[in-house]
């Protein structure tokens, strides 16, 4: 996973780049001497995938973020490292409500080739991401909706939360307790829901 980054030369206009509204922004925004000296790459902001036949997706943009435990996480951070689990083809990370918690939880919406391992998935996550950017949720789906252009539709995810009679896929939480994945049943929902189970 890596952010898709597009060549600026200023003599042709087909890559010339005019900046925005302050200089700080538009310096923001190019990278210099990254393949040789002198050149200058514009950040798109977008993550992109590369498959095993060469193809790019989209995975998420730079600077989504939410928060959670008094932390800012990056959804484009969890979702690289979920996405270079082997079988993930793609992650989908967002920030959920849970009653009785400031900020929102993070939850991953995967599309996996196969069946997951949910203890090897944990131990992936736990060795690459600090504790507090770790998913709560993990919900594993068929497909991922996307836009026109091919960017993950977040609303409908974020609306549905944890719930499982939302919607048909299984859905996951990650027990503080046995350090697992557990799948989340309507008691279970309810108990988080309640704080009996706390995240």
């Amino acid at each position: 996973v890596g952010e898709l980054i597009g060549e600026i030369r200023q003599s042709d206009p087909r890559f010339r780049f005019e900046g925005y509204e302050t200089s700080e922004a538009t310096q923001k925004k190019i990278l210099r001497n990254v393949f040789k000296q002198g050149d200058a790459w514009f950040r798109t902001g977008d993550l992109l995938k590369r498959d095993k036949m060469g193809y790019y997706y989209f995975i998420d943009r730079v600077g989504d973020t939410y928060r959670w435990k008094a932390e800012n996480v990056a959804t484009g951070e969890v979702a690289a490292v979920l996405s270079s689990y082997k079988g993930i083809n793609e992650a989908n990370v967002y920030g959920v409500s849970v009653p009785g918690y400031d900020g929102r939880a993070g939850m991953a919406s995967i599309v996996a080739e196969s069946k997951l391992d949910m203890k090897l998935l944990m131990k992936h996550i736990q060795e690459n991401l600090p504790s507090y950017a770790r998913p709560v949720f993990i919900r594993l789906s068929k497909e991922s909706q996307t836009t026109g252009t091919f960017k993950f539709k977040k609303t409908d995810l974020v609306e549905a939360g944890f719930n499982p009679i939302k919607f048909d896929d299984p859905v996951y939480y990650s027990d503080l307790v046995t350090g697992e994945y557990r799948k989340i049943t309507q008691k279970l929902f309810d108990d988080i829901s309640n704080g009996v189970i706390r995240l």
